[in-house]
């Protein structure tokens, strides 16, 4: 369920933008807006411009732009209700208790509890690593050179040698073993429960909002496992989670960085590269990647150097691409992972290595290389084969021609009989031409599209920069004119705010909850009309934006429409179109 528009506009209205900004980016006065460096993307000039009087915010670099609601979704990485509840939180609202079925409710007492659970195993840890009975633990975070500042940051502890301690502090603070069997933190069975962890430095897993949900355990001594994580749980999903995001998702670098390891995730930060995370004991599966698009389109990996890690680079490849993500990948040589690299070597060459971080195709191509024996023409010969058949799967002819250009400057072959090796491929299989079909109608289809939306965008603009316009326009558009979304909706709120008079561009925004949506709703109440167009100019335009939407919109109503006197309507309003004559 969602809040009333009513109290998300006064959580809203509550909040002043530019206070709240400020505790993230230093704003400086400029007439009558505020601007500073965008925190969203990397810039040296101040392009992120803050309103007063709309309460928005928008960066005329990236194109990033809402109210203060959107503003800590994007900075902080929250779900709308989650920042609708931070913010109310910091003026001090009290948001009611959402309704809830009882299924929900007993789920959420069950996370709760849990979440309660982990919290309290988590600080029994950690007081146990700086206790007496930690001092092997502590000693070997110490050898593997782990700061205090980084062994408290990263919330490290000791699960001790007795293989119930934790569970006898637990029961005493009153949880049933009905709960306390779906934490995970305990193995029963003969009658007897004993601690899931015993005698292991403890990580503990964080999951975006700080809060414990799950633990991994390094054994001091020869034990097996060597690592051991917690099973999957109501608050633990293995493949939904990455150790390290809760930190990395705020690093505000350009990419995150994947590791196979704890260790290698904690040397990492400790070493300023704070956008690193880890998979959680299991090869990267597609809900990870699929997490890591939310904060980042490049990925780098730096798996082991070893076998084992390149095939698990060669299986994350694929996966990461088919969540739109551009990859790199590190080389570790002649170090094994990114901890004992920063050891030998230090932070300046590890962001040398991501500086020259190889290309993920080219990776693969030299992986595959491994197969063949290029110095025999035939295994040669097939080796290109097979590159020639992975380059046909590049959809855009550039990107095709980029990569056999760059095959052929590593391999020192000829580009044109390369190139003409992946036409053949591309023609045995039927892959480039019925592609280059397909994307060319879809492109035309899309123009079309696009200047519809374009036009209805251009009209809401010019309609929050001239409210004297309103009443012509409305004499000949409504809001259900505007039929595509999020445009409908916009003009819906905006018709009726100009209607008394008043327009609120904050409270718009607030009433969409995606992310994407407002940014492209913000962008409407920010763009800048031409200003070099003549009185005229600026009436023939305004008129023919208004036909045009007016056109499309009676086109859709008509395909749809059964009735014979609607019908014949809506072709007398099409008949009238051209008679649309708005004076400003």
């Amino acid at each position: 369920m969602r809040y009333s528009e009513e109290l998300i506009e006064e959580v809203r209205s509550r909040n002043d933008i530019v206070d709240v900004i400020s505790g993230y980016v230093k704003l400086k006065k400029s007439g009558s807006n505020y601007f500073g460096l965008c925190p969203f993307h990397n810039e040296k000039s101040g392009s992120f411009s803050v309103s007063p009087s709309k309460q928005m915010y928008y960066c005329f670099g990236c194109g990033a732009g809402g109210n203060v609601i959107t503003f800590i979704m994007e900075y902080e990485n929250y779900t709308f209700m989650e920042a609708v509840r931070m913010l109310a939180e910091r003026a001090g609202i009290e948001l009611p208790q959402m309704e809830e079925t009882p299924e929900e409710r007993k789920s959420r007492d069950i996370r709760s509890q849990l979440l309660e659970i982990n919290k309290l195993a988590a600080v029994y840890y950690f007081h146990q690593l700086r206790g007496q009975n930690g001092s092997t633990a502590m000693n070997y975070l110490k050898k593997r050179e782990l700061g205090d500042e980084t062994i408290q940051r990263f919330g490290l502890g000791y699960s001790s040698m007795y293989s119930d301690d934790l569970y006898r502090y637990i029961k005493s603070k009153g949880y049933k073993d009905d709960i306390l069997k779906e934490s995970g933190l305990f193995t029963y069975g003969d009658g007897k429960v004993t601690d899931k962890f015993w005698n292991r430095v403890m990580f503990p897993i964080m999951d975006m909002n700080n809060r414990v949900i799950g633990f991994g355990g390094r054994v001091m001594g020869d034990g097996k496992p060597k690592y051991l994580n917690s099973p999957e749980t109501k608050l633990f999903d293995k493949s939904r989670n990455l150790y390290g995001l809760n930190i990395a998702r705020t690093s505000r670098k350009p990419n995150i960085i994947i590791c196979e390891g704890y260790m290698d995730v904690i040397s990492l930060h400790q070493a300023g590269f704070n956008q690193a995370v880890a998979s959680l004991g299991t090869a990267l599966t597609s809900g990870q990647a699929s997490l890591m698009k939310r904060y980042t389109d490049q990925v780098l990996i730096t798996y082991d150097s070893d076998g084992a890690g390149v095939k698990a680079a060669l299986r994350a490849i694929p996966i990461l691409k088919e969540a739109g993500l551009t990859t790199k990948v590190i080389n570790m040589k002649p170090y094994k992972d990114p901890d004992e690299f920063i050891k030998g070597l230090g932070a300046e060459a590890f962001q040398e290595r991501i500086d020259k971080a190889q290309n993920s195709f080219m990776y693969e191509i030299s992986a595959m290389e491994q197969n063949y024996d290029l110095t025999d023409p035939d295994s040669k010969t097939r080796f290109f084969n097979e590159v020639a058949g992975r380059i046909v799967g590049f959809e855009e002819e550039l990107e095709r021609n980029n990569y056999i250009e760059a095959v052929a400057d590593k391999y020192m072959v000829s580009m044109d009989a390369l190139k003409a090796m992946v036409g053949n491929y591309g023609n045995r299989v039927g892959i480039v031409k019925d592609r280059h079909d397909s994307r060319r109608t879809s492109s035309s289809h899309k123009e079309k599209e696009d200047g519809i939306s374009q036009a209805q965008k251009i009209l809401l603009t010019w309609l929050v920069q001239d409210m004297s316009l309103y009443p012509k326009v409305a004499a000949y558009l409504s809001p259900d004119d505007f039929i595509e979304e999020p445009f409908h909706d916009v003009a819906v709120r905006l018709y009726e705010q100009l209607d008394n008079g008043q327009i609120n561009p904050a409270a718009i925004i607030s009433t969409f909850d995606d992310g994407e949506t407002q940014k492209k709703v913000a962008s409407i109440f920010n763009r800048e009309l031409a200003e070099e167009l003549s009185d005229s100019e600026r009436e023939r335009a305004l008129n023919q934006t208004v036909k045009k939407i007016k056109k499309n919109s009676l086109d859709i109503k008509s395909r749809s429409v059964t009735d014979v006197a609607q019908l014949q309507n809506i072709i007398k309003e099409q008949k009238e179109i051209q008679n649309i004559q708005i004076h400003l």
